[in-house]
């Protein structure tokens, strides 16, 4: 377990170090260094886990797995290509007055405890934990949210925090509720919360009591994920806050409330003996997927058209998790890490985009393509990479999707096939105009560093073309966890 403490010391240590030295030129410097030592003592943790199988700590209160540990590597080394970007971007946010010294010094401390909180709530075996450690990283988004201090930005903090507190308000009712069924069973009633005891007695639990939690844990931890209704924070969070918090707020915190449903998930279904967590699941999913995909057309901020695209793609993972089954599993684990890579290096190309046009409006960012040819191929190729377009992995993550809905549910391919349409015209009908439209004049160049949107968007077009067989093996036995099956 020293590989998992060092790699939650790091972030936490980071906290206190950039809370004093954020104000520095070469904070960004120490951020990138932390992160990166974050992401080596990840992958170190990663090998042991896939070598030795799972690790359960010697007070239980950390459990890592196949289904937690590649989600722990994959934020790991999102934070870190995020904070290569991250310098630069607010480097220039400072040249232009929109920041100051003291809030670097909170931009930098708060980037690293929303690192921090999220590695908590992946690698805990605490329900209670899991909890707490995501509502921190509700406070730490909230601060991000409004760094700018404008009337937009702490409108979206202050929305951002009360649709959330509300919401997480009901998933801590839930795990009151499965605590409740759980002490009624287990001899020790400390340890009603630890997910490894809860799992070797979900059968045996009240399926009265956890079916009612399971619709707190839904609506609680959904809001989290954006699930339509409950979704109207996250554009405005997306929009009014800095770059790279979007880049790290859709790429992984979306992920970990997924990941604490399908945790619930896992214990309900045994004990109901039912499909119904999964249906509810379906519907929200499905729902989510399809407003998304037409709010995609009326959107005239570049940043929040992405985060409906967020949405959708959050709504197509609870939809395959709902239909459960191996194949529809195995997607649904994959276009998690498709869907991460793919919109972290969007939302770096459109910071840069924003820094050309010196705007949001998409009416104003024209011709990318000619001023800053980097940045608008970025945007172009990662467009048509979370569109769907072959060979990119995304593409593959949804034809397994597609696959699994056709042989489980062949009546709702169709809305599935029409959504993908929508939301792909919606993308396209404001992305040619910004890439190949004529530039304003007086448009020029800026400074881009693009090397974490290659690196991300090269990773998502080699899992496209074949998913290495570490990977496969990792992901089939996350599979096999959830659904009892594996695909390989």
């Amino acid at each position: 377990m020293n590989a998992l403490g060092a790699t939650l010391f790091s972030p936490l240590a980071g906290i206190f170090l950039l809370a004093f030295i954020g104000h520095r030129r070469w904070a960004k410097t120490v951020n990138l260094l932390i992160c990166t030592a974050t992401f080596v003592t990840a992958l170190l943790l990663a090998i042991e886990v896939f070598q030795q199988g799972p690790i359960l700590s010697v007070n239980k209160l950390f459990y890592i797995d196949g289904f937690n540990v590649y989600l722990i590597l994959l934020n790991a080394f999102v934070g870190m290509t995020t904070a290569i970007f991250s310098g630069p971007y607010m480097d220039h946010e400072i040249a232009i007055g929109r920041v100051d010294d003291r809030r670097m010094r909170l931009y930098y401390s708060m980037y690293q405890g929303f690192l921090f909180t999220m590695l908590m709530a992946l690698s805990t075996n605490n329900l209670g934990i899991l909890w707490v450690s995501i509502e921190g990283a509700t406070l730490a988004t909230v601060l991000l949210v409004s760094l700018y201090r404008t009337h937009e930005s702490i409108e979206a903090g202050w929305k951002y925090f009360i649709i959330c507190g509300v919401g997480i308000s009901q998933a801590l009712f839930g795990t009151i509720l499965v605590y409740f069924a759980a002490v009624r069973i287990i001899p020790i009633s400390e340890e009603g919360l630890l997910w490894t005891v809860l799992q070797q007695h979900a059968g045996q639990m009240d399926a009265g009591v956890l079916s009612l939690a399971f619709v707190f844990l839904l609506v609680g931890y959904g809001t989290k994920v954006g699930l339509v209704p409950l979704h109207n924070w996250l554009p405005d969070a997306h929009s009014e806050g800095p770059t790279p918090m979007s880049a790290i707020l859709s790429g992984l915190l979306l992920n970990i409330a997924l990941y604490a449903v399908v945790r619930f998930k896992m214990l309900v279904d045994p004990a109901l003996g039912s499909h119904l967590a999964g249906n509810m699941m379906m519907g929200f999913g499905m729902l989510s997927f399809s407003v998304a995909g037409l709010l995609l057309h009326r959107q005239y901020d570049v940043k929040r058209m992405f985060s409906y695209s967020s949405i959708e793609h959050m709504g197509l993972m609870t939809f395959a998790f709902g239909i459960g089954g191996p194949l529809a599993t195995f997607g649904a684990l994959l276009h998690m890490i498709v869907h991460s890579l793919t919109k972290s290096a969007i939302f770096i190309t459109v910071g840069h985009a924003t820094h050309v046009a010196g705007t949001q409006k998409m009416s104003n960012i024209r011709g990318l393509i000619r001023t800053q040819p980097f940045v608008g191929w970025g945007l172009l190729i990662g467009t048509c990479a979370i569109a769907g377009f072959p060979p990119f992995g995304v593409f593959t993550s949804e034809f397994l999707l597609f696959t699994a809905t056709i042989k489980s549910y062949p009546w709702l391919a169709p809305p599935l096939v029409l959504g993908l349409a929508v939301a792909f015209a919606g993308l396209f009908r404001n992305l040619q105009p910004m890439v190949f439209g004529e530039p304003p004049v007086g448009q020029e160049a800026v400074v881009a560093n693009m090397w974490p949107v290659f690196v991300h968007l090269t990773l998502v077009l080699w899992l496209g073309i074949a998913i290495p067989t570490v990977l496969a093996q990792w992901l089939n036995q996350a599979t096999i966890m959830l659904v009892g099956k594996g695909v390989l």
